[in-house]
């Protein structure tokens, strides 16, 4: 097997990456963490009382989750490749957001189901499926098309695979014990290196 990538080097790669941007891709982050603490302290209370406002709240937090993770994408491979991270880019992906959720589910049920199966299943089969997201953004991919393409491109990457989400892992974990804070530099650092390894497995340089 031909590990098509090092840990090193994508961490070495998406560190530099991230501190040429950090302010605008940490405060992203922040501000979309703000926004959804507000939903819930203002709005959630007030949706317990009825059902059908309950649906729209969620529908909305949903919807505006979808559109984030969607122009986050955008706005690290902006970043990857030496540009500016563009607020615009949001807008500009919200037409995928249909795409994106149902990948979403269908990824969330194939790992659910694998995890039934002695876990193991499980933890292959989000590995193997995790670059859905990424093929959307960056080749505005299909639902079924995204997870297919996802599934070829990590063929015989899976070890390689694993120890960078053992890494990522313990960056977050890091993250989190650094008062919390330290998870807003973490979480698109570890982005960045999800981004810059579905680069090199989709590259056909590589």
């Amino acid at each position: 097997m031909e590990t098509k990538f090092t840990i090193s080097e994508v961490l070495r790669t998406s560190w530099a990456a991230l501190k040429s941007q950090i302010w605008i891709l940490a405060g992203l982050f922040i501000g979309y963490t703000i926004l959804s603490l507000v939903i819930n302290l203002l709005f959630i209370p007030a949706a317990m009382t009825s059902v059908a406002l309950n649906i729209i709240v969620n529908l909305i937090f949903v919807v505006i989750s979808l559109i984030f993770s969607l122009g986050y994408l955008k706005n690290l491979f902006q970043t990857l490749d030496g540009e500016e991270p563009q607020f615009s880019a949001y807008g500009q992906q919200a037409r995928k957001i249909g795409t994106y959720f149902v990948a979403n589910l269908l990824y969330a049920i194939l790992v659910v189901i694998g995890t039934f199966l002695l876990i193991i299943p499980g933890v292959y089969i989000a590995l193997r499926l995790q670059f859905y997201g990424p093929l959307i953004v960056e080749e505005d991919a299909g639902i079924i098309d995204s997870l297919r393409k996802s599934w070829d491109m990590t063929k015989d990457q899976v070890w390689p695979l694993f120890l960078l989400a053992l890494v990522i892992l313990g960056i977050c974990i890091v993250g989190f014990i650094l008062l919390g804070v330290g998870i807003f530099v973490a979480y698109p650092l570890v982005m960045l290196m999800c981004c810059c390894v579905y680069r090199k497995l989709n590259s056909p340089l590589v």
